[in-house]
């Protein structure tokens, strides 16, 4: 029998203001990438802990990862997430454009993990 249980659970990081930017740049996307993105989400919630190709740890940087995920016109979408728990906090997201991880994109998901680990979770 299949265990259909989750893992863990995806949640949005939300700001102060309550704003969920991983959310709003989801939307902005094509639906048919905002869909591949979110399967990838799904299967990390469902089968964690999973490696490569479909996830990463994020060097340096206690339970943070990223989920790889290869979208429409051959682009490649990452999130970036922290671990806190069963929770899976989605706090950044972009699509990449060069072979690293750009360092303003790496600070901007460190900064909002210490708002996580500072306030906790909305």
């Amino acid at each position: 029998m299949v265990d259909t249980r989750k893992t863990l659970h995806a949640a949005f990081y939300a700001s102060a203001s309550g704003r969920r930017p991983v959310r709003e740049w989801l939307m902005d996307l094509p639906p048919a990438d905002r869909k591949t993105i979110g399967e990838d989400i799904a299967t990390l919630e469902f089968s964690w802990p999973i490696g490569r190709p479909k996830c990463a740890a994020i060097a340096g940087q206690k339970n943070m990862f990223e989920v790889r995920s290869n979208i429409s016109s051959g682009r490649i979408a990452r999130v970036l997430f922290v671990i806190i728990g069963h929770e899976m906090i989605l706090l950044h997201a972009f699509v990449k454009k060069t072979q690293r991880l750009p360092e303003k994109d790496l600070r901007l998901a460190i900064t909002r993990m210490r708002d996580v680990n500072r306030n906790g979770q909305q």
